[in-house]
């Protein structure tokens, strides 16, 4: 089996939601400050993670345009800058990251928004014939457990353990939320494999309702009213661009787009026969795409990082004087 080198993220979204910001600059270059103290875009956030996981090379899919303003972040000190960082070796080290992290990045723009699984389809030609990470370019992912790696290496963890030819990673969601996510059923793969949270994947499908995943999506062992939910990333094999390439050829599309998850379902059903897995992830996702999103990664990356003590203190002390502010208007 192929190790997994290459990672897709893609970032040819148009920020409508985080609007009147995303009209300056990309959603994905929104800055936020990392567990790491350092201060940086959402998309060099994601794509540390998967460096860390043993990615080599990224591509990121684009709106037409916008790969001069990537290249332009992405690239190392200028003299000039050296110069005025000189004695301030933690910048000077970030601009070196930075240096090697832009030299990994491949583009391929998306000139038409036709869905997210016509934005994959984009990087069939930088994939070749090698399994590839697929990331969102504005979702924060923050591992729960000490130890266990990122979420993108858990992943990449196992899907090397069960062999198969795909792993989506998912999240045990409540009912409430499927209006929100993809959503599969998944069975056991092996008795050896039960407790790593590995499942096979039986069927999948976009957003259903509760009544339909009563019925259909149930997974045996998860709790009464909880479902295996797309995390936000996935390994793939190259069958997924045979996948989608079907879809765009027929022209078929949901709500007018040519769909990421039912291309998986036809790979699942047609092109993979039985060798499709899921497995949990120990983390959080988040989505900065959205205003709220954006606020809760900060404060989840606070929580998980060098100055968490001193946001603790912070939150307790905005909290009291919100409650003494509450108490005022009551009184």
């Amino acid at each position: 089996m192929k190790k997994v080198r290459k990672a897709v993220i893609t970032a040819a979204g148009r920020g409508t939601r985080q609007y009147p910001a995303s009209s300056a600059v990309q959603k994905e270059m929104f800055p936020l400050v990392d567990a790491d103290g350092l201060a940086k875009p959402v998309i060099q956030i994601i794509g540390e993670e998967a460096i860390e996981a043993g990615v080599e090379e990224i591509c990121i899919v684009t709106q037409p345009g916008d790969e001069a303003e990537y290249r332009r972040y992405f690239r190392g000190m200028s003299e000039e800058t050296l110069r005025a960082f000189k004695g301030k070796e933690w910048a000077i080290e970030a601009g070196r990251k930075l240096e090697d992290f832009g030299k990994r990045l491949h583009f391929v723009a998306q000139n038409s928004p036709e869905g997210y699984g016509h934005a994959v389809y984009q990087a069939k030609q930088f994939v070749g014939d090698d399994p590839f990470l697929l990331m969102l370019g504005d979702h924060i992912y923050i591992s729960a457990v000490e130890g266990a790696g990122n979420c993108a290496a858990q992943l990449i963890r196992k899907y090397n353990e069960a062999g198969l030819s795909a792993m989506t990673a998912v999240q045990a969601t409540p009912g409430s939320q499927l209006h929100l996510f993809g959503t599969m059923r998944g069975g056991t793969i092996s008795e050896g494999m039960t407790g790593n949270g590995i499942y096979r994947v039986e069927a999948i499908q976009e957003k259903p309702s509760q009544e339909h995943a009563a019925r259909h999506l149930r997974t045996p062992g998860l709790p009464l009213g909880l479902y295996l939910c797309h995390f936000g990333m996935h390994v793939f094999s190259p069958a997924i661009f045979d996948a989608i390439g079907h879809h765009i050829d027929g022209n078929i599309r949901e709500k007018g787009e040519i769909q990421l998850t039912s291309a998986q379902e036809y790979m699942r059903e047609h092109l993979l026969k039985g060798s499709y897995g899921a497995c949990t992830i120990d983390g959080q996702r988040f989505d900065t795409g959205i205003p709220y999103g954006l606020m809760e990664s900060q404060l989840a990356l606070a929580l998980a990082g060098k100055h968490r003590g001193e946001i603790v203190e912070a939150i307790a002390r905005l909290l009291a004087e919100q409650l003494r502010s509450v108490a005022k208007k009551q009184g």
